[in-house]
């Protein structure tokens, strides 16, 4: 059943461990995201944020292979989720509102998935 917790033998931890991390890496986060944009408000600040948060989860998926069955349920969909910010970017699109709404949302992808991309090659080459 789903969400009744492990299967005896299974490596995935109990749902509400994992309910738990998320929501306790998402408050990191998100605490993170808010003192990022009082520092760099708007439109570059919630580039800044998601590219930053892509390499992030380069680098985590390098680093964090399976070392803990939260670790990445805490880390990447918690703190690195809570961190980066859909809501805002779709808004910042909304606010753009004529061609440049639809750069903006390709090339934040684009630059995201090179960043992830660049992140993870580099941690593959300079980690032990």
């Amino acid at each position: 059943m789903a969400g009744s917790g492990a299967r005896v033998g299974s490596a995935r931890p109990a749902g509400w461990r994992v309910v738990a991390a998320v929501a306790l890496g998402g408050g990191l986060g998100g605490t993170a995201r808010y003192g990022v944009g009082l520092l760099v408000p708007g439109l570059v600040g919630t580039v800044v944020v998601n590219l930053v948060g892509c390499a992030l989860i380069g680098v985590l998926m390098v680093l964090v292979p399976r070392p803990h069955p939260l670790a990445r349920p805490f880390l990447g969909v918690g703190v690195l989720g809570g961190f980066t910010t859909f809501s805002a970017y779709a808004l910042d699109a909304v606010r753009l509102g004529d061609w440049r709404a639809g750069a903006y949302l390709v090339l934040t992808v684009l630059c995201g998935l090179a960043a992830t991309a660049g992140a993870a090659a580099l941690t593959r080459r300079v980690a032990p």
